[in-house]
């Protein structure tokens, strides 16, 4: 083009670009560059620089980062973090210099890992960016120029060579034998065939004409009118949808839930402690400083260490069932899952193609097919198909004769087929292998059972293409194969050769199932789990898939249906509903987003890019180790073994590791809980403070120590059957019930301290401190396990760290060494009555634990439907 033409376009007003539909392939390609107000020959540079300001760069995937402070924030604000901080400062500004020192250092230290576990959304989001085309080639100014894909804009042309990535989504005006890599959006492996034209499906399956930002081609030439880029393609759809802050996990609002409720039982209990004192006493120092000590002693300082403790435990275990923990919370939210959601590809099969048998027109198996095709795919030239891969992969069959290639026509996407002329002793034949409905059109014989050949009239012809469209509705790749003698002297061959051919059988193609997806299946199901399959496939394929594998589903729901429900008519459909056909990507995020508001804990796992938004969602994503970057960046857990079986046994552990988290909740709530009761309670009447602020800290600390075995425990099998989660309705009746029994018998203690054997203050102090200990460690024998204590054995660290605990406490209180706490020794008979008080308090607590640790079916363990985020 000339240069007067050139500044003529330049100097031309600029045309607006109308919006066009999310399903633009289904428009002609004349009707698209009107709307784009586009042409063949590419836009002007002025053109395409107005665009870019207005539709911004073509950047699919960009970062949007947190600073610091931002982070430390948002963690600093939540309940329990707020509390231990409080006491912490509290702690300091009364010298109590250790406690600080501890509690800081053990909320700084679970705040630091959760920061760097947030850099996994960042490390993403980088992983997609290692997807994304670098330059392109474009059409500008009348010419073709290699610019930045930031550069391109709606109404770019684009020319694209096999081998390439797509940069933006558009529609193919013209191509020559283009094959798309479409894995990244569909995650299916087979490769697809695109010609120009007009679609008539709105489904991203039925986009035939259409290339989408992300994907590569792998064979053939293109020439595409850019309709969307960056955020608004398919691809941005994916990043954008990485970036945003999804709802919070199980484990998270568990979290926040008990932080609520410490807050609330702290702020009653040092608000009574205040009143009373104010009314009997006055508010003095000591006053003051014992109910500050009171909200210390009800805080569980170490809560954060034991559950990361419990956490980093369940993870070592469950590297050794080949399952990788990337966010140590997620391992609770894999117990809790009730629901997971599975794509068929890779999980339920073996994600690879497979020739799984050879059929004759009869429908009867038949070696002679195998043979033939396996020729062709030998001998001919060109592009080899996965197919030809799959085929030529098993062993060779015994040929009885020598065969050489004496001439081919590769495959072309025009004619959908590959023929090859080969020489087999005295016979030449062109032996064709191609899409089998094309073929059989080809076709005016048929080979029989025994060799021979009969006519193919039209009744024989509809017969076999009902066959063939039955095949392909049980998933199968069907590949046709015909063959037909020829002159022995001829040594070329042409497409006009391809005709009255005799239609030998097909090849049947699949993605194998896994043997063990059925067993991995039930034992999920057993185990409380629902397992919902979402597909890119017709409902044909998946559902002979279920059907093969005796998977129990109920309900389908097609992604064309999805896309005309709101989000809470979806919420409404999926939880009655297991199968879901022809998804689209953004579909999948849709649908674990609706179970989520619907209460239920959702894993989702996947292997592709297409895969990562929904493992995002998800309160667990899952990845497997042969998984994509981006998918194994987005998931919390990567399975090393692509194997529901895997994900079995780590469900198993994630229950295992809720279960520990629970005991030291239900014990520090609960015994915490009673011990200041029982003080606040003893404030009332006694001329003094029950203990000093010094040695109700001391107490707290010694005890919390002394759970720290916690994380090595066993958990009933009671606990591994069913998903649980944190439910603090459960820990409030547990706290109200074993609280105040602990408290009982501290009053009855008291009373027999001031009545039966007169103590003065520092022996009521020691007496009361010894019980209160004792209590307190030794119940978690009772309550570790929902059975008799003596009918489960505790594992031997936690046996060793709380006897050693209670030999620490007994050691202070009742030696010369405690003198410098305000202990004193005790006399024999008194002794032997908190012995009894003991052992009469561990007897009532096995009587009652069955009242608090009562466990409500799983309907009512979900709770209601969230609000919708």
């Amino acid at each position: 083009m000339d240069r007067t033409l050139t500044a003529e376009r330049q100097a031309a007003p600029t045309l607006v670009p109308q919006p066009v539909p999310d399903a633009f392939w289904t428009l002609p390609a004349d009707a698209l560059l009107h709307a784009l107000e586009a042409r063949p020959d590419g836009l002007s540079t002025a053109e395409a620089d107005e665009r870019l300001r207005r539709f911004g760069p073509n950047l699919a995937v960009t970062t949007t980062r947190s600073s610091l402070p931002a982070k430390l924030a948002k963690r600093i604000v939540e309940p329990l973090i707020a509390i231990l901080l409080i006491a912490a400062a509290i702690s300091g500004a009364t010298g109590d210099w250790q406690s600080f020192l501890i509690i800081v250092a053990i909320v700084f230290g679970s705040i630091g890992l959760d920061i760097a576990q947030e850099r996994q959304a960042e490390k993403t989001v980088e992983a997609l960016k290692r997807s994304v085309a670098v330059t392109a080639s474009v059409r500008r100014d009348g010419r073709v120029a290699e610019l930045r894909v930031e550069e391109i804009v709606p109404g770019d042309v684009i020319e694209l060579h096999a081998g390439e990535l797509v940069p933006a989504d558009g529609l193919l005006l013209s191509g020559q034998g283009v094959l798309a890599n479409e894995a990244i959006l569909t995650g299916e492996p087979y490769s697809v065939e695109k010609r120009p034209g007009t679609a008539t499906g709105e489904a991203l399956s039925d986009a035939s004409n259409a290339l989408f930002g992300g994907t590569s081609l792998v064979g053939g030439e293109a020439v595409m009118l850019v309709t969307e880029t960056g955020r608004n393609s398919r691809f941005g759809a994916i990043s954008t949808s990485l970036q945003e802050r999804e709802p919070p996990t199980a484990f998270e609002r568990g979290v926040h839930s008990l932080g609520m409720l410490i807050l609330r039982l702290t702020g009653f209990l040092v608000l009574f402690v205040l009143l009373t004192q104010m009314i009997q006493h006055g508010l003095s120092l000591e006053s003051f400083l014992f109910a500050v000590a009171l909200a210390v002693g009800l805080t569980p300082e170490l809560l954060p260490m034991v559950m990361t403790v419990t956490l980093a435990r369940g993870a070592a275990r469950m590297a050794a069932r080949k399952v990788v923990v990337k966010r140590l919370s997620a391992i609770h939210d894999f117990g809790a899952m009730d629901v997971l959601c599975t794509d068929k590809t890779g999980t339920l099969t073996e994600a690879r193609i497979a020739h799984v048998g050879s059929f004759g027109p009869d429908g009867s198996d038949s070696p002679r097919v195998t043979e033939w095709i396996r020729l062709n795919s030998q001998f001919v030239s060109g592009l080899h198909s996965n197919l030809d891969d799959a085929i030529l992969a098993d062993p060779a069959p015994a040929v009885p004769q020598a065969c050489s290639r004496i001439d081919d026509i590769p495959f072309d996407f025009e004619r959908r087929r590959a023929s090859v002329l080969l020489s087999r002793g005295a016979m030449t034949e062109i032996v064709t292998k191609g899409a089998p409905e094309a073929l059989l059109a080809l076709c005016t014989e048929v080979e029989q059972a025994d060799g021979t050949t009969a006519p193919l009239d039209d009744a024989e012809r509809a017969r076999i293409a009902g066959w063939m469209d039955q095949q392909g509705r049980q998933g199968l790749r069907l590949l046709g194969v015909a063959r037909r003698a020829m002159p022995a002297a001829c040594r070329t061959i042409s497409a006009a050769d391809e005709a009255g051919l005799v239609f030998v059988g097909c090849a049947a193609f699949m993605d194998p199932p896994k043997a063990s997806a059925t067993e991995a299946v039930a034992r999920l199901v057993k185990a409380g789990v629902r397992v919902k399959i979402i597909s890119g496939d017709a409902a044909p394929v998946v559902q002979h898939l279920v059907e093969t594998l005796r998977l129990p589903t109920r309900g389908l729901l097609a992604g064309e249906a999805i896309a005309t429900l709101t989000d809470a008519a979806l919420a409404e459909r999926v939880e009655e509903t297991d199968l879901f056909v022809r998804i689209a990507p953004d579909q999948k995020g849709r649908i674990v987003r609706a179970l989520r508001l619907r209460g239920h804990t959702v894993g989702f796992i996947g292997d592709g890019i297409n895969d990562a938004p929904a493992i995002h969602a998800a309160d667990v994503g899952l990845s497997v180790d042969g998984g994509t970057d981006v998918a194994r960046e987005a998931a919390d857990i990567i399975l090393l073994a692509p194997d529901l079986g895997v994900l079995a046994d780590g469900v198993e552990e994630g229950r295992r590791t809720y279960a520990n988290i629970m005991k030291y909740v239900r014990m520090g709530t609960s015994s915490n809980f009673g011990n200041m009761l029982s003080m606040a309670l003893a404030s009332l009447v006694l001329p003094f403070l029950p203990l000093a602020p010094f040695q109700v800290l001391l107490n707290n600390l010694i005890y919390d120590v002394s759970e720290i075995g916690i994380p090595f425990d066993t958990a009933d099998p009671e606990m591994l059957s069913q998903p649980h989660r944190w439910d603090m309705h459960e820990v409030l009746r547990f706290t109200l019930i074993m609280g105040p029994l602990s408290s009982l018998f501290d009053i009855a203690t008291f009373m027999i301290l001031l009545y039966g054997f007169g103590a003065q203050v520092e022996m009521f102090r020691t007496a009361w401190f010894v019980e209160s200990i004792a209590t307190q460690i030794l119940v978690i024998f009772i309550i570790r396990t929902a059975k008799p204590a003596w009918t489960s054995r505790a594992h031997p660290v936690l046996v060793a760290t709380s006897l050693g605990g209670l030999a620490v406490a007994l050691l202070l209180a009742l030696t010369p060494l405690g003198h410098f706490i305000g202990f004193v020794a005790l006399p024999a008979p008194l002794l032997a009555t908190i012995v009894a008080i003991v052992v009469l308090y561990l007897v009532a607590a096995e009587v009652l634990k069955r009242i608090a640790m009562r466990q409500v079916g799983p309907a009512r363990r979900r709770g209601r439907t969230r609000r919708a985020p």
